[in-house]
């Protein structure tokens, strides 16, 4: 797997957790499947390869629609609100990685989770309190916030309030692993053509 292609994984991992954080927002769920995807990314600590943090191209084929869609010419997706939230996403933990004292406590307090997991599953209300409240501990103590649109009804839904933040969590998650692979910003002006190239064939491969 060539260093684009793992680009594209890491962009898909993105764009499918903020889609999915759309969903909720404005429809009040999202696919579960791309919630356990998003969730579980949260627990792999030392992947061979971006792929490995994800599980398969068949679990990021939204995603990888998404990358595909967003980056092609053609793109005549009006849905924008999930790719303002995952550059704010981008933007955050660039600021996160320069705080280790943060990155430490987000690292031991998923451990925790990761515990209650074995104890209760992926999905209980337990551990996605646990996972929101990390973020809401760490990440949005920064002045910089994702704000979120949509339906007001949704949004004030306790159970929905603790999965948009654990999926903003593994949004994070998603593009820490972006940078690792040597993603940067400038990429979506100036490597829309490789991108798109790579996302193509990812998706035929699932």
């Amino acid at each position: 797997m060539n260093k684009t292609q793992e680009q594209v994984i890491a962009l898909a991992g993105l764009f499918q957790a903020m889609d999915a954080v759309e969903n909720i927002a404005c429809q009040g769920s999202c696919d579960i499947q791309t919630l356990e995807t998003a969730l579980s990314s949260l627990f792999v600590a030392n992947p061979n390869n971006t792929l490995e943090v994800f599980g398969n191209l068949s679990q990021l084929k939204p995603g990888l629609t998404k990358v595909h869609d967003l980056l092609n010419k053609s793109n005549t997706d009006k849905r924008l609100n999930a790719v303002r939230y995952a550059l704010a996403i981008i933007h955050l933990e660039s600021k996160l990685n320069k705080q280790q004292d943060m990155l430490s406590t987000i690292g031991q307090r998923l451990e925790r989770a990761e515990s209650q997991v074995q104890h209760f599953n992926l999905l209980h209300e337990n551990v996605l309190e646990s996972i929101a409240a990390i973020y809401l501990d760490t990440i949005s103590t920064f002045q910089l916030r994702v704000q979120i649109n949509g339906n007001e009804q949704f949004l004030s839904m306790h159970q929905n309030v603790a999965k948009i933040r654990s999926l903003l969590l593994s949004g994070i998650r998603a593009a820490t692993l972006w940078r690792q692979v040597g993603g940067h910003r400038w990429h979506f002006i100036f490597k829309r053509a490789a991108l798109t190239k790579q996302a193509t064939f990812l998706l035929s491969k699932t």
